[in-house]
């Protein structure tokens, strides 16, 4: 079947990003809905401990969903670079190989989160019931972390081809999938917390079915699995999802020390963090959705050569984050005391969740330029320049700050440290994906070798290239 032509090499950038950008939001708001009411539903049942269990379970969920976040990331990079160069058929055979790895690979790490379970539940800082209740949650989700791997791998296909819309519905569709179960499996079955886990298995399923269709039906599927060329197809996708995967999974690392921080003050403490965390995708959706949407954009115009598109796409991209995260705080602001109302929070709870909403939700920004920034390394042959920026801040960037913050404001005070943490490592970011542009449109870069700036040059980064079959 005749592939469709590269889509972002041409027309206005602005307006790009602005679809991609939002149409990712809008599936992605689906599912971030759904894990709001998800939390609402539990906190219905009257039991603090199931919302408490539900964050501690949900720092660890975050961490396997960073892990499949990342090998969408990496499929969709390197599809988008092939497709961008005219290389479809080879886009086709390096997406079946992609797909194999991530699911071996995602299949490995949900048999060691299964079996460690109580002991990563423990480590976090839950204790008796809560411990159990998370345990009971995370062991029945976890097993379908192959099946959402393998749909968000076909996400990421499909935005590297520019189908932002069919990209947007699997999202939706896992989002729906999940919103009608869930109140028939949690109420109508008397499941409860073990009934929202199953919803979000079913979900998971929807997703990779809705997602494969459109592969198959109007991008000529999958290639037959090459056993001869998969090594040589396995070392560039190792050269991008290692960097990729290590940089997303370091983001639920920094949360795993905020909630480690935060355990200390009371199960009340975790179930404020733990809306908090349904708040925040919910509230930023989009600028959650920037990383994925703004990638096909750069990785196709990079392998175009075309340096003026990617540089207007990373300011773009920057102006469109600011601009939503004003809109975004604003609301938050206005919303807060309602939304404590209706998970019906009181003392620390309540407080972190006020807070969050002036304090921490405009420095939200620079996240958003922190996830620019990795597109633009993903893209760009750089993508350890990702892994370290992520860990930097998810680490230096995120525990002397916490503790400090713990000490001074209490468990609000874990939170601001967090996000104050981020800032420097936002503006690093940015100013190092600029600079690398710069270098490529100088031809101080090789796009078709390493570049490394003069700190940076012991550690050399692999090249990007596509061996052809």
């Amino acid at each position: 079947m005749a592939q469709r032509p590269a889509k972002f090499l041409e027309g206005d950038l602005m307006r790009h990003v602005v679809v991609m950008s939002l149409s990712a939001s809008i599936g992605l708001v689906s599912v971030f809905l759904v894990d709001f009411v998800d939390l609402f539903f539990i906190a219905m049942l009257g039991q603090q401990e199931l919302a408490a269990a539900v964050g501690f379970a949900g720092t660890l969920l975050f961490f396997t969903f960073s892990v499949t976040i990342g090998m969408m990331i990496a499929i969709s990079a390197i599809s988008a670079q092939l497709i961008g160069q005219g290389e479809d058929e080879e886009a086709r055979r390096m997406a079946t190989s992609a797909v194999i790895f991530g699911l071996a690979m995602s299949s490995v790490v949900a048999l060691l989160v299964w079996v460690f379970a109580p002991d990563l539940i423990a480590w976090l800082g839950a204790t008796g019931d809560t411990r159990d209740f998370a345990v009971s949650y995370l062991r029945i989700v976890i097993p379908s972390m192959p099946v959402a791997t393998f749909g968000m791998m076909c996400s990421g296909l499909l935005r590297a081809h520019g189908d932002a819309r069919r990209a947007m519905t699997v999202t939706l569709a896992a989002g729906a999938v999940n919103a009608i179960l869930d109140p028939i499996f949690i109420f109508g079955l008397g499941l409860g917390l073990e009934g929202a886990a199953l919803a979000s298995v079913c979900a998971r399923f929807a997703t990779a079915i809705v997602a494969v269709i459109p592969i198959i039906r109007h991008y000529g599927g999958f290639a037959r699995f090459d056993v001869a060329h998969f090594p040589a197809h396995l070392k560039v996708i190792l050269a991008l999802a290692t960097p990729a995967v290590l940089t997303n999974i370091a983001t639920p690392v920094g949360n795993g020390i905020v909630t480690k921080v935060i355990a200390p003050f009371g199960d009340s403490a975790v179930a404020g963090y733990a809306v908090v965390g349904r708040l925040t995708p919910l509230a930023f959706c989009v600028i959650f959705a920037l990383s994925g949407a703004v990638g096909p954009i750069i990785g196709q115009n990079f392998g175009a050569r075309n340096y003026d598109r990617v540089k207007g796409t990373l300011s773009r991209a920057v102006t469109f984050a600011a601009g939503y995260t004003l809109v975004a705080w604003l609301l938050l602001m206005a919303l807060n005391g309602f939304v404590s109302d209706q998970f019906r929070l009181t003392g620390e709870a309540r407080d972190i969740v006020f807070w969050f909403a002036v304090a921490v939700a405009p420095l939200f920004v620079f996240n958003g330029t922190l996830f620019i920034s990795n597109a633009a390394f993903n893209n760009l042959k750089r993508p350890i320049w990702s892994t370290l920026l992520n860990w930097g801040k998810n680490t230096i960037g995120v525990a002397p700050f916490v503790i400090f913050g713990a000490q001074i404001g209490g468990a609000p005070g874990v939170l601001i440290g967090q996000a104050i943490g981020g800032v420097l490592f936002g503006v690093l970011g940015l100013w190092l994906a600029f600079k690398l542009v710069d270098a490529y449109d100088s031809g101080d870069a090789d796009p078709d070798g390493p570049w490394r700036p003069p700190l940076m040059r012991s550690r050399p980064d692999a090249p990007f290239s596509s061996p052809r079959a």
